[in-house]
C-alpha cells in the first residue's frame, strides 16, 4: 500500500471522488482542480507552521482565568492573526448578502471542510474559535435584519471579531424547553439580557477585541416550552467601545481541549438585539447547529488523522523482536484500522459538503435531502470513529501512549469532546430515525443505498443487512417509539459503516493506490455493519432492561 497524506488524500477526493471542479464549472462558478490544490496546499502548511509544532504545549499552557481575563496559550496569537491576513476565515462565506459586501470568498464548503480538517488536527483547541464564528455567520445571514448583517457580518467574515452559540444553562442541556435566560425590552426597540449560560466554547479570550455572543433567550410574554425561545445578538464591546454588561465567571476543568477556553458566561443586563422573529429562535440557532454538526464530524475524522500521524512514525522506529513493530501483522492491523477509518470518513464528509454545494449552486431538492441524511451520521459516524482511532494510537505506542510525552493521550482527551458537541450522538441517531427516516417512508435512504449497491459488488451484503434494518424501523419502529429509540444508535453506527466502504470503493476505482485499503475495509471492517443490524432486529432484548414508567 502507497501512504499519502491527509492533503493528498483531500485533493484526491475533492477532485477526483466528489468532482469538485464538475460541480463549480456546473454552477457557473469554475474552480479548477490546481486552484484547490493550492488552497489545500496553503491550509495544510498553516497547520504544518503554525498549530503542529505548539499543540502540546498549547495543551500544557492551557486557557488561564484571572482576575475575569481569559488568556489564551502564547501561540495562539500569531497564529490567529495569520488566520485573519490569509483570509481563512471568510472562505466559505458569502461575498454578499442584500446588497452588503461582507469580505467573504464565496468558495465550496467542501473546499471549506477540507481546510477545517487540516486545521482541526494541527490543534483541535484552536479551530473550536473559527468553528463557532462559522456558524454565526451562517445564522446571521439567514436570519438577521439588513442593518444587523452590515454591522456584523464584515467584521465576522475578516475574523476581526468571533462568534458563540450561547445554548446551554445549568438545568437545560439538550431539552431547550428548559431555558430561563430573560430578555426585557429596553423601550428603545433593544433588549436586556439576564441570565447564566455554561460550556461557551471561546466564550471569553485574547484574539479579537469583540466577540458577538447568539444567545438564546425568553421574552416576557413568551409561551411556554420550545415556541418561546427568541435568538438575540449580544457584543462583548458596544458601539461606543465601552464593555457590555456581561462576563466570564470562570472556566471549565475539562477532560480535553485544554486551550480552548469553555467558559460560564454571566449575563447581567446585556443589551442585545433580537434577532429573526420574536419566539423562533430555534430556527435561527439550528442554522449554526447544522453548520456545526458537519464540522464537528470533521473533527473526528481530524483526529484520526492526528492519532495516525504520531502512531505511524513511532511504529516505524520503535525496534521490537529484532524489527520495527509496523511489521507486526497486529500493529499492521492496528494502523491500517486507523487509516483506512479515518479516509472512509474524511471522504463521507466531503460528500456531504459536495451536496451542500450542488443544492446552493445548482438548486437542486435532492442535494438537500442527501444533506439532511448525511448529517447526522457524518456527526455522530466520523466522532465516535474519532475516539476509536485515538484510542487505537494509543495502543500502536503501548506504555508511551499512556503516558504524556509522545501526545497520544491528547488526541484521545480531546477527541471524547466531539461525540458529546452539538447534541450528543444518541440525538444524531433519533434524529436519523424519527425525522430524516420516517418523514420520507425511508425514499431518501433507499435511493442512496441503491447508489451505494451500485458501486461495488463487495458491499452487496452491508446494503442488504441496511435495507433488512431500514424495513425493520419502518415496521417496527413507527409502530413502536420505544423500539426504534432503543435501536436508533446502532442504525446509524451500520449506515456509517456502510457508507464508508462505499465510499472507499468510490476511491478506489478512481486511483489504485486506494485499491489495497479499500479491499481491507471491506473484508475486515464493513461486516460491522450487519453486526450493528443485528442489534436493531435484537431490540427486545434492551427493552426488556427499561425501568418502570
Amino acid at each position: 500500500m502507497i501512504a499519502t497524506t491527509p492533503a493528498e488524500d483531500l485533493i484526491f477526493g475533492l477532485t477526483r471522488v466528489i468532482d469538485l471542479p464538475g460541480l463549480t464549472a456546473a454552477g457557473g462558478v469554475p474552480l479548477g482542480a490546481e486552484d484547490i490544490a493550492a488552497v489545500v496546499g496553503e491550509a495544510d502548511r498553516f497547520a504544518r507552521d503554525l498549530l503542529w509544532p505548539h499543540t502540546m504545549a498549547a495543551d500544557r499552557h492551557g486557557a488561564v482565568y484571572e482576575n475575569g481575563v481569559v488568556r489564551t496559550p502564547p501561540s495562539y496569537r500569531p497564529a490567529y492573526q495569520a488566520w485573519i491576513e490569509g483570509g481563512w476565515q471568510g472562505l466559505a462565506a458569502p461575498a454578499e448578502v442584500n446588497g452588503i459586501e461582507t469580505g467573504g470568498q464565496d468558495l465550496p464548503q467542501a473546499l471549506w471542510m477540507a481546510v477545517a480538517e487540516l486545521v482541526t488536527a494541527g490543534d483541535m483547541s484552536f479551530s473550536l474559535c473559527p468553528l463557532l464564528s462559522i456558524g454565526a455567520i451562517e445564522a446571521i445571514a439567514r436570519f438577521a435584519s439588513p442593518p444587523q448583517q452590515e454591522a456584523w457580518l464584515p467584521k465576522l467574515v475578516s475574523g476581526e471579531w468571533t462568534g458563540t452559540m450561547c445554548l446551554t444553562e445549568p438545568q437545560a442541556g439538550s431539552d431547550l424547553s428548559q431555558v430561563r435566560t430573560r430578555a426585557e425590552p429596553d423601550g428603545t426597540g433593544g433588549y436586556r439580557i439576564t441570565g447564566q449560560k455554561i460550556y461557551i466554547t471561546w466564550g471569553e479570550h485574547d484574539l479579537t477585541d469583540n466577540t458577538l455572543h447568539l444567545v438564546l433567550a425568553r421574552l416576557p410574554d413568551a409561551p411556554p416550552g420550545t415556541k418561546g425561545i427568541s435568538l438575540f445578538a449580544a457584543p462583548k464591546l458596544l458601539p461606543d467601545g465601552t464593555r457590555n454588561a456581561l462576563r466570564c465567571g470562570g472556566l471549565e476543568k475539562k477532560m480535553g481541549i485544554h486551550a480552548s477556553p469553555t467558559c460560564v458566561m454571566l449575563f447581567e443586563g446585556a443589551e442585545a438585539q433580537l434577532v429573526g422573529e420574536a419566539n423562533r429562535g430555534l430556527n435561527a440557532m439550528f442554522a449554526m447547529m447544522n453548520a456545526a454538526r458537519l464540522g464537528v464530524g470533521v473533527e473526528g475524522v481530524a483526529q484520526g488523522a492526528r492519532a495516525l500521524a504520531l502512531a505511524e512514525p513511532y511504529a516505524a522506529q520503535r525496534m521490537q523482536g529484532g524489527q520495527a513493530i509496523d511489521r507486526h501483522p497486529d500493529v499492521v492491523r492496528m494502523l491500517a484500522e486507523i487509516r483506512a477509518i479515518t479516509l472512509a470518513g474524511r471522504l463521507l464528509a466531503l460528500e456531504a459538503g459536495a451536496a451542500l454545494d450542488r443544492h446552493r449552486l445548482l438548486g437542486e431538492p435532492q442535494a438537500e435531502a442527501r444533506v439532511a441524511l448525511l448529517t447526522p451520521i457524518v456527526k455522530a459516524w466520523c466522532t465516535d470513529r474519532g475516539v476509536d482511532c485515538a484510542s487505537l494510537g494509543i495502543q500502536v505506542h503501548g506504555g508511551m501512549g499512556f503516558v504524556e510525552d509522545t501526545g497520544a493521550a491528547q488526541v484521545l482527551r480531546d477527541a471524547r469532546i466531539a461525540p458529546i458537541y452539538e447534541g450528543t450522538n444518541g440525538i444524531q441517531a433519533l434524529d436519523l430515525v424519527g425525522r430524516k427516516l420516517f418523514r420520507d417512508g425511508g425514499a431518501h435512504m433507499r435511493g442512496l443505498l441503491a447508489e451505494v449497491a451500485a458501486s461495488d459488488a463487495r458491499l452487496a451484503p452491508a446494503v442488504a443487512a441496511m435495507t433488512r434494518a431500514t424495513d425493520w424501523m419502518l415496521d417496527r419502529g413507527l409502530r413502536d417509539a420505544d423500539a426504534a429509540q432503543a435501536s436508533a444508535a446502532a442504525y446509524l453506527d451500520a449506515a456509517g459503516w456502510t457508507l464508508g466502504g462505499w465510499m472507499l470503493a468510490r476511491a478506489a476505482a478512481a486511483d489504485a493506490r486506494y485499491a489495497p485499503l479499500a479491499g481491507f475495509y471491506l473484508a475486515r471492517l464493513l461486516p460491522r455493519a450487519a453486526a450493528r443490524v443485528a442489534e436493531i432486529e435484537a431490540a427486545d432484548s434492551l427493552l426488556a432492561l427499561m425501568p418502570a414508567a
